[in-house]
Order: C-alpha cells, then sequence, then structure tokens
C-alpha cells in the first residue's frame, strides 16, 4: 500500500512513509465511519531507526485508489486540494452505495 501512495505522489524519501501511512489508515478510518468495510488492514511498524515496514492487508484497487487519494489530499499543501477533496467523496460515496463494500441489510443500517 504504502509503495503504491509514494507512486501516486511522486514522493520518493522515506522520510515521510510514516506521515503517509498514518494518512492512509485515518482514510480507512474515515470510510469505515462513512459504513464502508474495508477489507482489510492498513497498518505499519516502525523501527528502532524509523525505517517503515508497510504490514498493510488490503488488496482492494478500489478502496486502495480511494486510500490514495486521501493521502494525497492530506500530504502537505497540495495545490489541488479541492479537486482530490471532491475525487474523495465521489470515491467514498460510490463505495458507500455498492452492496459489495457495506453491510448494510436492506437498503437500511444495521
Amino acid at each position: 500500500m504504502l509503495s503504491e501512495a509514494k507512486k501516486a505522489m511522486r514522493v520518493t524519501a522515506a522520510e515521510f512513509d510514516s506521515e503517509i501511512m498514518l494518512n492512509l489508515m485515518a482514510g480507512a478510518m474515515d470510510l469505515e465511519m462513512a459504513g464502508v468495510v474495508v477489507p482489510g488492514v492498513v497498518s505499519y511498524t516502525e523501527d528502532t531507526n524509523g525505517a517503515v515496514t508497510d504490514t498493510s492487508t488490503l488488496t482492494d484497487p478500489l478502496v486502495m485508489r480511494a486510500l490514495i487519494t486521501y493521502a494525497r489530499m492530506r500530504f502537505g499543501s497540495p495545490p489541488d486540494y479541492d479537486r482530490l477533496a471532491e475525487a474523495y467523496e465521489l470515491q467514498k460515496v460510490q463505495l458507500m452505495h455498492a452492496d459489495a463494500y457495506t453491510d448494510y441489510e436492506g437498503g437500511e443500517c444495521g
């Protein structure tokens, strides 16, 4: 997950890995608060030297794309923040309305 996010963000430096991972994790929590079932875990470990190891188990391409958009939107001060925010919200709404990504019964929460 981390390597895909870094590619999309055009980031090569390892010094931002923990910040990027925290943004990806926050995005997963945001989706879950909206009722989206995230099929896997977004997580990482950090050793005593600060080296980050991505321990994520998430492989779903639609959820990954939404999380990467969220991370790009929250990383630094992107000049295209409004475009990224709108794109993320559209991706989130798409996931919220897809039966495969929710555990709603009969269209109702519960």
